[in-house]
């Protein structure tokens, strides 16, 4: 991934010491302009007054253009390049967020749903005033890219691990509130790289709502799923094990352990984490389940609720431990889809109730296919040459097994 180094002069550090929301401002303006000069030199291959045989244009100058971002519109200048043209997709996956969240604020104006702070909200990331066929035409541009993206094919690639989760959200419907869920899931790729596979908004977490979300991944070719991490919610549960037969189970050990130490003694809670963690972190299964025992006999007697939820999810809070052990930290847990959950939650939160299920399906959606977007030009999320040299040893034994047991019959 390309790496940029930005400076920043004196009096943007003086405004920022200041607390002056200017200067934040400024310096978002100083810092996107350096690194559209930095992409312009990356497009002509060549520094400033650099002679080479390589050169691929010439510099000519600057245009003007305005960005919409969260602290206001901000001018930046657009390089240009003699004999050729510059292009940047800064605009593109920036705004595409940024529009989404307007869109949103807009419609709410418009509905009479808003009131006089959201419309200040709005003019001031617009930075003018708006009609309903503003919004109209924003919608028409972006609702197509964002749905692109979330019908996308999957079958070109293998998914061995995913994790799902869902965000509650407020939607207007039929002049009432009410609470909907946006379910999402992610998945590891076999070469390695994380996806978002897509989202849906279901009227709640049933086993219902969860089969027809998975149906719907299967049907847009996701496949080759041998591990799904997710918390205990037995609709989603149930829904795994339709959907996925044959997969394993992780049920999150972030939310067993809270559910554990909610049900222990406050004295106790330190003491029984400690045994938890030394569990979870445990070598083996075998080792797993000595720990285990041991847990039960320093505990049963003082916290003997606690001890009976860690008994009866053990096995599901465990599965982890089959995969070598490189893979485990990352998917023992639904973490990593709890801070993509942060940060539409930060977004909704300028919203609170959204005026349509399009306008909350167009936000998270944006959101996610940035993510996504950056996901895919970053850093490997695991190496899978291990992962499938033990799933062809894991073959090989299981083919052996049922040979020597067809054998004895």
């Amino acid at each position: 991934m390309t790496q940029y180094k930005i400076t920043v002069n004196k009096n943007i550090l003086h405004h920022l010491l200041s607390s002056n929301d200017e200067g934040m401002k400024e310096l978002l303006k100083q810092i996107l302009d350096q690194i559209l000069e930095q992409q312009r030199t990356e497009q002509i291959n060549a520094e400033r007054y650099e002679r080479t045989e390589e050169r691929r244009g010439r510099r000519n100058g600057y245009k003007t253009r305005n960005l919409i971002t969260r602290v206001g519109t901000i001018t930046l200048r657009i390089p240009q390049i003699r004999d050729g043209v510059f292009s940047t997709d800064l605009f593109k996956r920036y705004q595409r967020s940024e529009q989404a969240l307007v869109l949103a604020l807009m419609e709410m104006v418009i509905n009479g749903v808003s009131t006089r702070k959201v419309a200040a909200i709005t003019e001031e990331l617009c930075g003018t005033s708006f009609s309903a066929s503003t919004v109209s035409a924003l919608c028409k541009r972006l609702d197509p890219i964002v749905n692109g993206w979330n019908e996308r094919p999957l079958s070109g690639s293998l998914f061995p691990f995913i994790i799902v989760d869902a965000i509650v959200i407020k939607i207007r419907e039929n002049n009432r509130v009410c609470p909907h869920s946006a379910l999402i899931a992610i998945g590891v790729n076999e070469d390695g790289y994380r996806e978002i596979l897509g989202m849906k908004i279901g009227n709640s977490e049933t086993e219902e709502s969860w089969s027809e979300f998975f149906t719907w991944l299967k049907g847009r070719g996701l496949r080759g799923v041998d591990f799904v991490a997710s918390d205990n919610h037995g609709g989603l549960v149930n829904a795994v094990a339709r959907c996925f037969q044959g997969a394993t189970w992780q049920r999150c050990q972030t939310h067993f352990t809270r559910n554990i130490l909610d049900n222990c003694p406050k004295r106790m809670k330190n003491n029984l984490h400690g045994h938890l963690r030394s569990i979870f972190e445990a070598p083996n299964l075998e080792s797993a389940r000595s720990l285990l025992h041991t847990t039960i006999d320093t505990f049963a007697a003082q916290a003997p609720k606690a001890v009976d939820i860690l008994e009866q999810g053990f096995d599901d809070a465990t599965a982890v431990l089959i995969l070598p052990e490189r893979y485990r930290k990352r998917l023992r847990t639904t973490n990593s889809i709890e801070r993509l959950n942060e940060e539409i939650r930060r977004r909704e939160r300028v919203i609170r109730i959204f005026p349509n299920h399009a306008s909350a399906a167009r936000l998270i959606g944006a959101l996610l296919m940035e993510q996504d977007e950056t996901w895919s030009t970053g850093r490997k999320y695991f190496d899978m040459d291990e992962y499938w040299q033990w799933k062809r040893q894991q073959k090989h034994v299981n083919k052996v097994t049922h040979l020597n047991t067809a054998r004895q019959f």
